[in-house]
């Protein structure tokens, strides 16, 4: 296998990782009450902060969801907004290089998750440690595409030899 074709290979792969992240971290948000009844219920596994904080969620979830079961619409929203820009990097998939820009649009959203967190969460009362978590979303998220983004300048290279 030639060097192009394994820097193909490579930044298929990282964006494939990508692409799986992003779509199951907003399916996560269709089955929120669920998912947060679960977590509840085996909350023994986290320090006693995060399980008050878990078990103080699932409580304002099913109570919202009980009496106005139309705000979790948002969320579903939220899942969708995922899947939808997934969907950006399939262009990436076929033409790395020609698609660039997404890649370089992912990174600076996974930027944005971090004033994000640190504007929107003190204001909604969200706890410093479940903003850290939040972003973690963005840190996590940009490794792969910084990965892709250094092999499509190196296959941009190679290419225009």
């Amino acid at each position: 296998m030639n060097q192009e074709q394994q820097l193909r290979k490579r930044i298929r792969i990282w964006v494939w990782i990508f692409i799986v992240g992003l779509v199951l971290s907003g399916v996560t948000a269709f089955p929120i009450e669920t998912e947060l009844a679960f977590m509840v219920k085996h909350s023994s596994i986290f320090p006693g902060f995060i399980a008050k904080w878990i078990e103080t969620i699932y409580l304002a979830v099913k109570d919202t969801n009980s009496h106005y079961p139309w705000l979790s619409y948002g969320t579903d929203w939220l899942a969708f907004g995922h899947i939808v820009i997934a969907t950006a990097f399939i262009g990436p998939l076929m033409d790395p290089v020609k698609n660039i820009w997404v890649i370089q649009f992912g990174m600076i959203a996974c930027v944005m998750v971090l004033p994000l967190a640190f504007v929107a969460g003190p204001i909604r009362q969200i706890p410093i440690y479940w903003r850290m978590i939040d972003c973690c979303f963005g840190i996590f998220g940009i490794i792969p595409l910084y990965i892709c983004y250094k092999n499509i300048r190196k296959l941009e290279r190679i290419i225009s030899k």
